[in-house]
C-alpha cells in the first residue's frame, strides 16, 4: 500500500509540474503585441533586417510557444519562421485553417484587420509549431506602418 501512494504522489507531483512547465511556455497576449509592435519597427528601419530575423527559427522574433509572421495586403506570405512553404504561394486568401466543421479564411482575415483597423485579434485553428493536431490560436494583427505589410503573432 505504501508503494502505491508514493507512486501515486510522485505522478501527482510530475503531472502538476509538467503543466507549470507547459504553462511558463505558452506565449501571452502582451507578449504577442510587444512581439509585433518590435518585429514592426525593425521592418519600417530596415525591412531586409526585419524580414531576415522574422524568417530565422531561431530569432528574436521566436519565443516560448509562439512567433511573429510578415505578410503583405495581396496575401503574400513575406517571412515565416517555420513554414517557409507558404512563402512559395503568391496568394494565401482563399486558404483556410485548420477547423475541420467550419473553415475560416484566416489570411483574409488578417489582411481585413490589418487594414481597416490597423490592428486587433483574430481566433481560427492552427498546429502549434511542430504538431499536426490544430489548436485554438489567437493572433494579433499589427499593420507596419502606412506600408501594404502587417506582422502577426499568436498565442495558443
Amino acid at each position: 500500500m505504501r508503494k502505491i501512494v508514493i507512486v501515486l504522489v510522485s505522478l501527482l507531483l510530475g503531472l502538476f509540474s509538467t503543466n507549470a512547465v507547459f504553462a511558463e511556455e505558452r506565449a501571452t497576449k502582451d507578449e504577442c503585441i510587444a512581439m509585433c509592435k518590435a518585429a514592426a519597427k525593425m521592418l519600417a528601419e530596415n525591412r531586409a533586417a526585419g524580414i531576415k530575423e522574422i524568417s530565422n527559427p531561431k530569432g528574436k522574433f521566436v519565443w516560448k510557444d509562439s512567433y511573429v509572421f510578415l505578410m503583405d495586403k495581396d496575401g503574400k506570405m513575406l517571412a515565416h519562421p517555420f513554414k517557409p512553404e507558404l512563402l512559395k504561394k503568391t496568394n494565401l486568401l482563399s486558404e483556410t485553417d485548420f477547423n475541420y466543421v467550419k473553415p475560416k479564411k484566416i489570411f483574409a482575415e488578417f489582411v481585413e484587420v490589418a487594414f481597416k483597423n490597423s490592428e486587433g485579434w483574430v481566433d481560427y485553428k492552427w498546429p502549434k509549431p511542430g504538431k499536426k493536431v490544430p489548436s485554438d490560436k489567437f493572433t494579433f494583427i499589427h499593420r507596419v506602418g502606412w506600408t501594404d505589410m502587417f506582422v502577426g503573432a499568436g498565442t495558443y
